[in-house]
């Protein structure tokens, strides 16, 4: 089988590379020969080859021209291309004729720009640094890898909406189901919503032509036989609603909105098995019914009324077939947002940039690029015939979705190099002063936008992103002054970094580079990250120790050992950190665990080099990724607690969602662990500092996954060493 080529669980194929599936063997054969799969695999050697015959260089004189670095590397061969760094001019992208010509420059230990001599004697010459481009590349197509939904999630969301499909078109016949958003746009993350349009055209056309006089209502039993199963599972029986039908005597076309939402949730509690936690939010800008599957804990919502979002989602969905840098471009600015605090809301607090207002602006900045990588909603409304204009809502959302009818761009700019560019671009942006217009691909001035029909509809702010079709919604009116102008601060750090040789070289001494210093978080305060550790802040206690020691080996699963290789053991007791003045009292030693032993504080003075207390972890299985999912699960699978004997048994709880975690992976671990990494507690610096300083230092080589880990335990260590803390007093320690 082609390696695009993957096969579907109920049947059928899907192409990988076109995001296109088939139903049979002769149609998948038909797509693998067809214009859009040639050109879009012609795309992909093109780019993988340019990418192999790409060096980047940099520490040239500020000034040099692209023909002068070319005129300098045609001494090794022939030169493609030259794309320069646009800011600065202190890096630049050389494509060569061959990989032959490559390995002649990267064999050349030294190279020098201004003459024969090469030791650099002449003035004015100017050494130079050059090395392989692609390994932020890879770094970048690895984070989409890590991210997305992996072949069962999307299997599962397959199969719920098969599910819901037959059960609403027994009581609203001709309906359709229909994914939109992230499950589906090309952008889908794990654990991601799961949301669903319930189009009706249908069944109001189903209604009108029924036997009847005209407008007469329909009659549509949803206490039937085919309930009769789930009635008996949740306790409700013919009796409880008699023979009334949730749906009997409601014209659809006349129906609101809230009317039609309430009998949707009807159907889902009543005859949909797996769902609950059915709610009908009335208030939302577009209405839905929110759900949860049970078994999965997957969180879901349907709407009646949003049919502009399938015209979002198949736009994006074409973004990323139009052009394959689309997809690692966008997970990559992401989630560098939301390390950043700038989106999501990771921090807690604050009117964030939401996902879908970033792609946006990743996708127009594509737009932009000289030459254009994706098209305008201009330029595809033209490629479509008069007869197919297609108007929603009153909006226009007419544009071609054929790929293969695409003029292919003729910008070859590697990943990295789109990515210092964003940076660049948008550091200096003036988002207040303008309207970002992906319909025309340009921004629009905010005087004369002001003056157009949509100007005094769309509600402007700090920071202005036009959706695409609804042209009077700003989907970034949220955003305040302060996030709008933080935004910009760290495109500006963001570009500094991008020509920094710590973006493109590798350390030899196994150091962040690359993406991985991008995604150090910046909210923390300058001088509190060491030079090969992440920081985390933990106020103060006796127990500090044993809290952390018992997070990480008991609710976490690592396994710890101390400075001198033993592992940690329950029991004993607790040594205080430095900075304890008081020795913990030896009462009730059940709930201390004993961290690395640390050395004895020797007599006299106190030495000026502060002692502090290490472990040595390893991480074996991904404990961190879905425990809000898995939480659900167990908490429904058992019996509701009280309140505060929910919040004492917390960590318990954690535990189980761990083993619960390692269960579902198989419980087998490998020869060598996920993680492996060093945990440094000390007491800040200051004799009126109360907090505890763990440093986190990765082994080398550990890349994305680590910094993912380390995320996770920001928010998660704190609030669990607080909670261990807290039932040690509540248990009378």
């Amino acid at each position: 089988m082609e390696p695009d080529v993957e096969s579907l669980p109920r049947g059928g194929f899907r192409c990988r590379l076109c995001h296109v599936t088939a139903a049979n063997k002769p149609s998948l054969q038909d797509h693998l020969q067809g214009k859009k799969h040639q050109r879009l695999e012609s795309l992909r050697a093109k780019r993988q080859d340019q990418e192999l015959r790409s060096v980047f260089v940099s520490g040239f004189h500020k000034g040099t021209s692209a023909p002068e670095l070319s005129e300098y590397f045609q001494a090794f061969g022939g030169v493609a291309s030259v794309v320069m760094d646009k800011d600065k001019g202190v890096y630049a992208i050389v494509e060569l004729q061959d990989q032959e010509v490559m390995g002649k420059v990267l064999a050349q230990p030294e190279h020098c720009l201004g003459g024969a001599a090469a030791a650099g004697e002449a003035p004015g010459e100017e050494g130079i640094q050059v090395h392989a481009s692609q390994e932020v590349d890879a770094q970048m197509s690895q984070l989409v890898q890590l991210f997305e939904l992996s072949e069962s999630e999307r299997r599962l969301r397959h199969l719920l909406v098969t599910l819901f499909q037959e059960v609403f078109s027994e009581f609203f016949p001709g309906c359709a189901i229909l994914p939109f958003g992230s499950s589906v746009n090309g952008f889908d993350i794990h654990g991601c919503d799961l949301d669903l349009f319930l189009d009706l055209e249908k069944t109001k056309t189903f209604q009108a032509s029924a036997k009847g006089p005209p407008g007469a209502q329909v009659r549509m039993d949803v206490l039937g036989t085919k309930c009769t199963p789930l009635q008996a599972e949740e306790g409700a029986g013919p009796d409880s609603d008699s023979e009334d039908s949730i749906l009997s005597d409601i014209d659809l076309t006349t129906a609101t909105v809230p009317e039609v939402l309430e009998l949707v949730a009807a159907v889902l509690r009543k005859c949909v098995p797996g769902v609950h936690s059915v709610q009908a939010v009335h208030s939302a800008r577009r209405p839905v019914v929110k759900f949860c599957h049970k078994d999965s804990g997957l969180l879901g919502d349907i709407s009646i009324n949003n049919r502009l979002a399938l015209c979002n989602t198949r736009f994006l969905q074409l973004c990323t077939e139009a052009d394959e840098r689309v997809r690692p471009l966008v997970y990559t600015l992401r989630y560098w947002a939301k390390q950043q605090a700038l989106a999501g809301n990771p921090f807690g607090g604050g009117p964030l940039l939401n996902n879908y207002a970033l792609t946006l602006l990743v996708l127009f900045f594509l737009q932009t690029r000289s030459p254009p990588a994706l098209p305008t909603l201009a330029q595809l409304r033209e490629l479509t015939g008069d007869g197919n204009q297609a108007i929603v809502d009153g909006w226009d959302c007419s544009f071609s979705q054929d790929t293969s009818r695409l003029v292919p761009s003729a910008n070859t700019e590697s990943l990295c190099s789109l990515l210092a560019e964003f940076f660049r671009v948008f550091g200096d942006h003036d988002f207040a002063g303008c309207v970002i217009s992906l319909q025309e691909g340009r921004a629009l001035p905010l005087p004369s936008f002001l003056l157009s029909e949509v100007g005094a509809k769309l509600k402007l702010g700090p920071f202005n992103v036009q959706d695409p079709f609804e042209l009077s919604h700003n989907v970034a009116a949220n955003v305040n002054e302060k996030i709008a102008l933080r935004f910009q601060h760290c495109c500006q750090d963001g570009a500094k970094y991008c020509r920094s040789l710590q973006y493109q070289r590798k350390s030899s001494k196994g150091k962040a580079w690359g993406l991985v210093r991008l995604f150090q978080p910046g909210v923390l305060e300058a001088g509190e990250l060491g030079l090969d550790g992440l920081l985390i802040t933990i106020p103060f206690t006796l127990m500090v120790c044993a809290a952390i020691t018992f997070v990480l080996k008991d609710v976490l699963k690592c396994s710890c050992t101390g400075p001198a290789g033993e592992p940690t053991e329950q029991g004993g007791g607790e040594q205080p950190i430095v900075g304890s003045k008081h020795p913990r009292s030896d009462e009730g030693g059940s709930l201390s665990v004993s961290p690395a032993k640390k050395r004895p504080r020797p007599e006299g003075p106190a030495p000026e080099e502060e002692e502090s207390v290490s472990w040595s972890c390893a991480v074996w299985h991904r404990v961190w990724m879905g425990r809000r999912r898995v939480r659900r699960q167990l908490r429904h699978l058992g019996s509701p607690q009280p309140d505060a004997e929910q919040e004492a048994g917390s960590l318990e709880v954690e535990e189980k969602v761990s083993e619960a975690i390692i269960q579902q992976e198989g419980d087998s671990m490998g020869s060598e662990p996920l993680l492996r990494f060093t945990a440094c507690a000390r007491v800040g610096g200051g004799q009126e500092d109360t907090r505890t300083l763990l440093c986190f230092t990765p082994t080398p080589q550990q890349g994305l996954l680590f910094q993912d880990f380390y995320h996770f335990l920001q928010g998660f260590l704190p609030r669990m060493v607080e909670r261990y803390v807290g039932r040690a007093a509540w248990g009378g320690q």
